[in-house]
């Protein structure tokens, strides 16, 4: 394993507007420098910023033909057409098509869905589901989490006299689909205000439209929230704006009165209320993908559809023992890969990683080259082969533009989509090795230097002292954290073991420290054990966020560590906040 040291970089904000803020909120400037560097400024905005509100939602009706499909729609449900729904396999396309079926079948009882086989079909609309959609009479598809560069299947269905709807948030590659709507806020004509809605969020889009041509209130669709923020936890959107409204109301239904299949797998992944988004990334969403990635994608939505417990509880046990196979397979494979790896004789001054195997299922390459990019920090690709084809996942690393750069290598592909940091693609196996080279040298050219290394983003220093129940009230109010609005990590200069600090297995390290005279903090530091023993015995700074530990029914607040370092070192680098 090859082991970077992460640099440490302070987030600038502007010191008069982090005054301001305190002047107008009366919280500790800490909470002020957070705020200032997310972008809130005034007194209003912070109000929204602490109290979301549904109110506060794009009209569905600034995407681009949204008034098309609301009136397609609209014709289905006084014609009694039936309407095929079309999701990816994954919790984004898996949640979409829930969602729509969910509301529209309280509208209209002519509804089927459609999910595509990983590893006989692959990625996005096929011609197989096109085939299927007109064997069983529907006259409109709704495609959801993709469709927006379906050019051939969408030709297809329209002489098939099947007509298509697109909900897509992914990056169009030159002209639109023929489809008779697409809803898609990153095509070039869309001045949609949110650019980064999940597509199960432009699915929920969709059913707000209807909702409002409709004159329905909108109280109906509140129960739909819980799908939209399953979503938009998984496909790692940006958290902020209409997103972040989204994801704070879908994860307080979720809480509050789960529908029975997500009742489910709350039981069986065992993730405790509140409910964060990393239980979400990491409890719920693995169980809902394993469905796609291990056998039939439409075992997640039958779940989430579900209405009896029993039956839940049980379709829920079977995901969970997917997830498990998952997992093992995983696990092994991403050994395989770094062994594969490690006997290159280049690799270590390398910058990019592809890496082809053909013993590889379809359904985890994505999460091997996760993986890789957790070990490693450089771009990555991971391919499978498929009789001539190879077929993979690419994922990249904060600063670099993984799209972009396989845009480049185009000329190689015989498809590939995506966004910044993560990608699918697929081209001829006799070509996997100019794409290697060809991808190598446009990282080398490309990569800032400062992508090379993991950073930790500083928020603000902090002393310990200053960590009272009020500032974690207030810090709480900053969530949901994910993209965009990531956790605060702080700054803690010159601490000291307690003695009570010690060296846990598996590498990690329980800490009990303090600053100065003040009062002493628990904290865990997960990895680093090995650097623990290296400052033990001196003053060290800390790079922490904060969170609630429960044990025994009892909750405390610790420290969660990120890094540490002498504090002779203790100047992190200043940088203007992006």
């Amino acid at each position: 394993m090859i082991a970077l040291e992460p640099r440490w970089r302070f987030v600038e904000a502007d010191e008069a507007q982090v005054e301001q803020l305190r002047r107008m909120l009366g919280i500790h400037p800490a909470l002020c420098r957070i705020l200032a560097q997310r972008g809130v400024h005034t007194f209003e905005e912070a109000k929204r910023f602490f109290r979301p509100s549904l109110t506060d939602l794009h009209s569905p009706f600034e995407l681009r033909d949204m008034e098309r499909a609301v009136g397609r729609l609209v014709s289905a449900l006084e014609r009694g057409e039936r309407i095929l729904l079309y999701g990816d396999y994954d919790v984004d396309g898996t949640t979409g098509v829930a969602l729509l079926y969910a509301f529209l079948s309280r509208l209209h009882p002519h509804l089927d869905y459609y999910l595509p086989d990983r590893e006989r079909e692959g990625y996005g609309v096929s011609l197989a589901g096109i085939e299927y959609a007109h064997r069983t009479g529907a006259s409109l598809l709704i495609a959801i989490d993709c469709g927006i560069q379906a050019h051939e299947p969408i030709a297809m269905a329209n002489e098939r006299g099947i007509e298509v709807i697109v909900c897509d948030h992914h990056l169009p590659e030159g002209t639109l689909p023929p489809a008779h709507a697409v809803l898609d806020p990153l095509r070039p004509d869309c001045s949609y205000p949110n650019k980064h809605l999940s597509g199960c969020g432009i699915a929920f889009k969709l059913a707000q439209g209807l909702a409002l041509a409709q004159g329905m209130p909108a109280e109906e669709l509140e129960d739909l929230l819980d799908f939209v923020a399953l979503s938009t936890c998984c496909d790692l959107v940006p958290l902020v704006g209409e997103n972040r409204i989204l994801t704070h109301f879908g994860l307080i239904r979720i809480e509050r009165q789960p529908r029975t299949g997500v009742w489910a797998l709350l039981q069986k992944s065992r993730c405790t209320t509140p409910l964060k988004v990393r239980d979400v990334v990491f409890g719920l969403g693995p169980l809902l993908n394993a469905a796609g990635r291990m056998g039939d994608a439409r075992q997640a939505v039958r779940l989430l559809l579900a209405t009896e417990r029993r039956s839940a509880l049980e379709q829920a046990a079977r995901l969970v023992i997917q997830n498990r196979k998952r997992q093992q397979i995983e696990r092994a494979a991403t050994a395989a890969a770094v062994r594969q790896l490690s006997s290159r004789k280049h690799f270590k001054s390398a910058k990019s990683i592809v890496l082809l195997d053909p013993a590889l299922p379809k359904g985890i390459v994505g999460i091997v080259a996760s993986r890789l990019v957790e070990r490693f920090h450089r771009p990555t690709v991971v391919l499978t082969q498929s009789g001539e084809m190879a077929v993979g996942s690419g994922r990249s690393v904060p600063g670099f533009d993984l799209h972009a750069a396989l845009k480049q290598c185009q000329p190689l592909f015989t498809s590939f989509g995506g966004h910044a940091f993560a990608a699918g693609l697929q081209l001829p196996a006799a070509h996997v090795s100019a794409f290697a080279e060809r991808f190598e040298e446009i990282v080398r050219a490309s990569l800032p230097t400062e992508a090379e290394q993991p950073e930790i983003a500083l928020c603000s220093e902090l002393k310990l002292a200053d960590i009272t129940p009020a500032f974690w009230r207030t810090l709480k109010q900053f969530a949901p954290f994910g993209p965009g609005n990531m956790t605060p990590i702080f700054w803690a200069r010159g601490v000291r073991d307690t003695g009570q600090s010690r060296v846990l297995h598996a590498g990690h390290v329980q800490l009990s420290v303090q600053q100065e005279c003040g009062p002493a903090f628990s904290g865990i530091g997960f990895d680093l054990a090995e650097c623990f023993e290296k400052v033990r015995h001196q003053p060290f700074d800390l790079a922490f966020s904060l969170q609630e530990d429960t044990f025994q029914g009892t909750t405390t607040l610790q420290l969660r560590v990120r890094a540490l370092r002498p504090t002779e070192n203790n100047q992190a680098e200043s940088t203007q906040a992006p």
